[in-house]
């Protein structure tokens, strides 16, 4: 008894005290078998990665910011829209099938991805410097020349005739909404709109409601963000024509990129993500499904995320 805890113990250790070629065979042979055992053990305590956890249950969890047409909630459940639609199609080339859809503010959006809340940020936001040292962006989805691309929505006959960032900075009185985090905000403060005249708000369909009610005199978003919401109210609001994008501030792009966004210690699944991305964007398949939300061939993007994250911010 005390003989086999005493050989156990030396195979413990790494020793073992045999003669001839058994031996010999012996004491190489430990050493292997420990380091396999330790590697063993070393994969089995390491964490599961976000990609290892999709792939395995087949689900992402993708998070979005209600406005139309890059996001858009739809009955069931289901979230519609170029940013969820394109994320949907290059998950299931991945062999992911169910994509559970989390809604949150779009001034919270990287908050949330940061805190795991969701696995990616699939709402067609632009890819700004800032933005890039927070969380890591796929290549560019869609891309958008934004002096172009830029709108304001406003009551039926436009009755504070608002044609241009430019005239809301003139008149103190006129309030101008805009969605928390996004560039639209930027835009206003650059143009000179001073604080007291922006009011903030979570999501574009509270801005909406406020316009709708006289409680601001525009909104301020993308053309297309513009145009959808006007369809749904067009008795109640117009987009204003003609309207000057451009703003007073130097360096201010012209041109924006839109694409989802991963936590930085997902780039397994990032990388994995844009190999498949790559290979849809520009397809017959990809060009019909981006149609659906007024995304055409000439909006496809000619920049890499690594160029568009290395601009002036």
């Amino acid at each position: 008894m005390k003989r086999r805890r005493r050989v156990k113990d030396l195979l413990r250790s790494g020793i073992i005290l045999l003669t001839g070629m058994r031996g010999l065979f012996l004491l190489l042979a430990v050493p292997l078998v420990l380091y396999a055992l330790t590697a063993f053990e070393a994969r089995a305590a390491a964490p599961e990665t976000a990609l290892q956890r999709i792939l395995r249950t087949g689900t992402v969890r993708i998070g979005y910011a209600a406005e139309a047409p890059y996001a858009i909630p739809a009955p069931g459940g289901r979230v519609t829209g170029e940013g969820p639609e394109v994320a949907r199609k290059v998950f299931e080339r991945m062999g992911v099938r169910t994509v559970v859809a989390i809604e949150s503010e779009f001034g919270l959006l990287i908050h949330d991805l940061k805190a795991g809340r969701f696995d990616v940020i699939a709402t067609g936001m632009y890819i700004l410097p800032d933005r890039c040292r927070q969380i890591a962006f796929s290549e560019p989805t869609y891309r958008a020349v934004n002096q172009l691309g830029r709108g304001f929505a406003v009551q039926a006959g436009n009755p504070r005739n608002l044609h241009a960032y430019g005239d809301v900075a003139r008149d103190r009185s006129i309030r101008l909404g805009v969605v928390a985090g996004t560039i639209e905000h930027r835009f206003a403060r650059a143009t000179g709109i001073s604080d007291e005249q922006i009011v903030l708000f979570p999501n574009a369909a509270l801005a909406a409601r406020s316009l709708r009610a006289g409680r601001i005199d525009a909104y301020a978003a993308t053309a297309k963000a513009v145009d959808a919401l006007v369809e749904r109210y067009p008795r109640k609001l117009e987009r204003a024509k003609p309207f000057d994008g451009r703003t007073n501030a130097a360096g201010v792009e012209q041109v924006h990129y839109g694409a989802p966004g991963f936590r930085f210690q997902d780039a397994d699944l990032l990388a994995v993500f844009n190999k498949h991305l790559k290979e849809f964007l520009g397809t017959p398949e990809h060009l019909a499904l981006v149609a659906n939300f007024g995304v055409t061939k000439y909006e496809l993007p000619d920049r890499t995320t690594d160029e568009i994250c290395r601009r002036r911010g």
